[in-house]
């Protein structure tokens, strides 16, 4: 952002030109959202706060009635000349009084430390006994790499982001208190960065030409837990033309011969994990699978029977690592930084494709890559659904680069779950994937 923010500028906007711009978003953003009602907006310091004397100028000419709190005077150039402009009185922050909307500029990107004592039971209290509250950029006391909290923080109803999506607007706990996201465009301009948002993905129907071959076939491979095998391949099933299914039936009986089911040269992705168990069938059944040469997705107890994933380094084909977290502290140790370094990490040591998984899932890629996807509704931690999500990301990887697949997969999950709704159980995103698949052709 500061990058964006400064080629803006060295391309001739006026750094006061994208306050402006601001103010006016989060103006307009209140006024959308909560209409014409009594404001109390908090201005901090920096241009945060410059922000919110711009948007508390604005405010007041459509009519609203305005009171606006700071925490300190300005320190920045542009911000006294914001404050300037405004000309209704400025109360201390501890002199405010709850209105019905609140409106958060004390600050935003970069803050690298908690807010005093004093502000953030300021915060809290106005916070609580408002009706409305919203969060400018981010709110107060995130930080804004990672997502961690450097205070208590209220719950906000919805947060404005300025030019560009934060990593702490997906990570959590940050995410969390966003509440709704908005992101009002400030005239940056495309901002290059190499972390996004999972995206709606682009998927095509199958051709007249296409056959079940030529969709992709994936093998899985079952073991001790066959209904978690088969929940990973009604899932694929969706997406590929051909699911095979390796090892023990859902009667317990032998579905195919092991060994001889993985080395069709037809497969295009081989799913190893769900089901699999841990006992020494299981390591014969993963070591086969690791020699087969095929594109790998790896999950659940086969993460765990893995042992050092340097040796996933040797595969021809880039591999698809699905963890959560407790299988990634087990696969990987303790690895520092925010989330997205962690997966970025493991991705380069593994040489492979990391879905970190959890509310803020994140893909990394060997070549620096990365995407979170937006937070995952609540009713999908329930045994299952992660099969589920490693049959999907299979199915894609048979005609997809790794990456993208592993992206495309995590949106189609989210997506199922949406529309399965409430108390959802891991066969229902089964029955609604066919819907979120046709939302994205």
């Amino acid at each position: 952002m500061r990058a964006a923010e400064q080629a803006a500028i060295d391309r001739g906007t006026p750094v006061d030109k994208l306050m402006e711009r601001a103010g006016a978003a989060v103006a307009e953003a209140a006024w959308r959202f909560a209409g014409h009602c009594s404001t109390l907006i908090l201005c901090g310091p920096g241009n945060n706060g410059g922000d919110g004397y711009v948007a508390a100028r604005l405010l007041g000419a459509r009519g609203c009635p305005v009171t606006v709190a700071a925490s300190d005077d300005p320190r920045t150039e542009i911000a006294c000349a914001a404050r300037a402009a405004w000309h209704g009185p400025v109360l201390p922050l501890e002199q405010a009084t709850p209105q019905s909307l609140l409106i958060d500029c004390l600050y935003g990107t970069g803050l690298k430390r908690g807010l005093a004592n004093d502000e953030a039971a300021a915060l809290a209290s106005l916070a609580g006994r408002a009706d409305w509250r919203m969060a400018v950029d981010l709110p107060s006391g995130v930080a804004t790499d990672d997502g961690a909290l450097l205070s208590s923080m209220p719950r906000y109803d919805l947060t404005v982001a300025l030019g560009a999506l934060k990593p702490a607007h997906l990570l959590q706990p940050a995410a969390g208190l966003c509440g709704r996201l908005v992101l009002a465009d400030i005239g940056l301009g495309p901002i290059a960065s190499d972390l996004h948002e999972v995206p709606r993905p682009r998927l095509s129907p199958p051709s007249a030409d296409d056959h079940k071959y030529r969709r992709g076939l994936v093998a899985i491979v079952g073991g001790a837990m066959p209904g978690a095998a088969m929940l990973a391949a009604g899932a694929a099933q969706r997406l590929a033309g051909y699911v095979m299914l390796s090892g023990a039936s859902a009667r317990g009986a032998l579905s195919l011969v092991h060994r001889d089911a993985i080395g069709d040269p037809r497969i295009g992705a081989l799913l190893i994990g769900p089901g699999l168990g841990r006992d020494e069938a299981a390591s014969d059944r993963l070591e086969a699978a690791l020699r087969s040469g095929h594109r790998l997705v790896i999950d659940a107890d086969a993460l765990t029977i893995l042992g050092k994933p340097e040796r996933l380094r040797a595969q021809a084909e880039m591999p698809i690592l699905t963890p959560h977290e407790g299988e990634f502290a087990t696969l990987f140790g303790p690895l520092p930084g925010s989330k997205v370094d962690r997966a970025r990490a493991a991705a380069v040591r593994a040489n492979a494709v990391i879905v970190l998984k959890g509310a803020d899932s994140v893909v990394a890629h060997p070549d620096g890559r990365a995407a979170i996807v937006a937070q995952a509704p609540g009713w999908l931690a329930s045994a299952g659904t992660g099969d589920v999500l490693a049959g999907i990301i299979a199915g894609l990887v048979t005609r997809r680069d790794p990456f993208e697949a592993a992206s495309a997969g995590l949106w189609l999950h989210g997506e199922a779950a949406r529309r399965a709704g409430p108390a959802l159980i891991a066969d229902d995103l089964i029955v609604h994937l066919p819907a979120a698949i046709g939302a994205c052709l």
